[in-house]
């Protein structure tokens, strides 16, 4: 006999519409604060004080060359024995994704910076302006350009890292999901609905990156 579908398990708005909106919280919040605290990482990355940069790379070594799922696993259960602080769910979960984008973005934004072309910067000294003044008029509004689809591309690895939320039962999409999936035995159905919700989600910023490169090649020609 075939498999029978029965698709009436996951037709429960009720069971879909909390998980989804905390899977948004965790995908922007994190995305945001992620972005804020690499661009900090990255400028001393870039800065002269050395000390300042090796913490930085420390960093970006221990978050890059992870797996995320262990960070939120050593936030929720490692901090406690090491530290002696016990973090809420939410707050390890939100902790690790958070640290996860920062270390991406850090070094996105450091390879911005350093593709444009260093006569701008001898240009600008040229004109007496300071390095703030160069950073903020002419370097970083045309590494924010160029930095765009490499950072919408981390924020859509982002959203599909908060399916490792429920590890530590964040009721997030999959929390949702992998519940509904040990109550009705259709992990078929249950997973393959997930995977739609997921893909609406992600699907307009991957649209925005093709839209954005596409319209920058344009001005190229």
């Amino acid at each position: 006999m075939g498999y029978e579908y029965d698709w009436s398990v996951v037709l429960e708005p009720s069971l879909w519409l909390d998980a989804i909106y905390i899977t948004l919280v965790y995908g922007l919040g994190t995305t945001f604060v992620g972005l804020v605290l690499g661009l900090v990482l990255g400028l001393i990355l870039i800065s002269s004080f050395a000390p300042g940069r090796w913490l930085v790379q420390l960093f970006i070594g221990v978050f890059r060359c992870t797996p995320a799922l262990i960070q939120i696993v050593w936030f929720y259960y490692a901090f406690p024995i090491v530290l002696g602080v016990n973090l809420p769910a939410w707050l390890a979960a939100g902790c690790g994704l958070t640290f996860y984008m920062a270390a991406f973005s850090a070094e996105i934004f450091r390879g911005g910076v350093q593709s444009i072309d260093a006569r701008q910067w001898s240009a600008c000294r040229s004109l007496c302006m300071s390095y703030w003044q160069t950073m903020r008029y002419v370097i970083l509004p045309q590494t924010f350009r160029r930095m765009t689809p490499a950072i919408v591309n981390q924020a859509i690895i982002q959203f599909k890292n908060t399916s490792l939320l429920s590890v530590v039962a964040v009721h997030d999409l999959m929390y949702t999901a992998n519940t509904l999936t040990a109550q009705t035995y259709r992990p078929l159905e249950v997973l393959t609905f997930a995977a739609v919700i997921y893909m609406l989600m992600i699907w307009p910023l991957a649209s925005l990156t093709n839209r954005y490169e596409r319209r920058t090649n344009e001005r190229l020609l």
